[in-house]
């Protein structure tokens, strides 16, 4: 099973020398992925919105710039969004940005894209909310033809790109894999259709991962791709919001039972909440990787 640690922005404090140590140390450990969440603002409550899931304040670095910073640090671990909220960017410039991380990186990047959920994101980017699942397909496809075309033509329903070249391509070029975020019926179905892969939230339900994988092969199948070249990675657990959520990952006996149940489900991945790691007490670049030196021996232990 592939290992994915996700990035907490808030190891801003420790400044880039602690950020460098950090990365460096989840590549040395022998972690597969590090990843970065996206979020550009927390919106606050008004008259007209309730209050988001985060706190407002909540420290949020930004996602492709740090894994800019990543590709120059380390050497060989996977980089990539868990999730890019794409349709709230323009995605001919989210191309530009993900090849040229892809060529720093020598070809390590992965691409992780979900719609999100929060309405003050999108009106704070002057973009509509109402209509990112749809921006988010025909974005998709536009990426791959900025990837992967040497003379690019689009002329759709949100986004124009007529007759334009975007050079250089990257080490991955058209195959620089997209991963799809969320577990709606829509994400479902776009996984099926478009993506290279699947990021789950943490499912306790083995019956409704099951039933969820099944829906994106059926979707697959009738598009006529392979099902099982999509790749599934489910997280461990969700991020906290209570004390009983900061605690998962002081327990290494009931992580690694969790991580063996994910496998058990058919996931060929899963992924490390760092920042529910340093809610749980491990709040020292010392400490996090103390932690995932452990968590990285109970998880191989149990997941191969």
């Amino acid at each position: 099973m592939k290992l994915a640690v996700d990035f907490p922005s808030v190891m801003y404090r420790e400044g880039p020398e602690g950020i460098t140590r950090l990365a460096q140390g989840i590549e040395s450990i022998g972690y597969d992925q590090l990843d970065m969440f996206d979020h550009v603002i927390m919106g606050y409550a008004t008259d007209t919105r309730p209050a988001p899931m985060y706190p407002p304040q909540m420290p949020i670095m930004e996602a492709l710039t740090m894994l800019a910073y990543f590709a120059a640090v380390t050497e060989r671990i996977g980089l990539g969004t868990e999730v890019l909220i794409l349709p709230q960017r323009q995605p001919v410039l989210v191309a530009k940005q993900a090849a040229t991380i892809d060529t720093l990186s020598r070809g390590r990047l992965r691409l992780g894209v979900g719609v999100g959920w929060q309405a003050a994101e999108y009106e704070s980017l002057e973009t509509d909310f109402h209509t990112r699942g749809r921006r988010m397909d025909e974005a998709i496809d536009l990426l791959r033809l900025c990837w992967g075309e040497s003379h690019i033509e689009h002329e759709g329903r949100f986004y124009r790109a007529p007759a334009i070249a975007m050079e250089p391509k990257s080490p991955q070029g058209g195959r620089l894999p997209i991963w799809i975020g969320g577990g709606s019926p829509a994400a479902l179905k776009r996984t099926g259709e478009r993506g290279d892969g699947w990021l789950a939230q943490a499912y306790t339900d083995p019956d409704r991962a099951r039933e969820a994988i099944a829906t994106i092969h059926r979707h697959a199948d009738a598009a006529g791709r392979d099902p099982q070249s999509i790749g599934l990675q489910q997280m461990l657990d969700v991020p906290p919001r209570d004390n009983g959520g900061k605690a998962f990952y002081t327990d290494l006996d009931r992580v690694a039972r969790r991580a063996e149940a994910v496998a058990q489900m058919g996931f060929s991945g899963c992924s490390i909440n760092l920042t529910a790691v340093f809610q749980s007490g491990a709040r020292s670049v010392d400490a996090l990787l103390d932690r995932l030196a452990e968590l990285h021996t109970r998880l191989r232990g149990v997941t191969g």
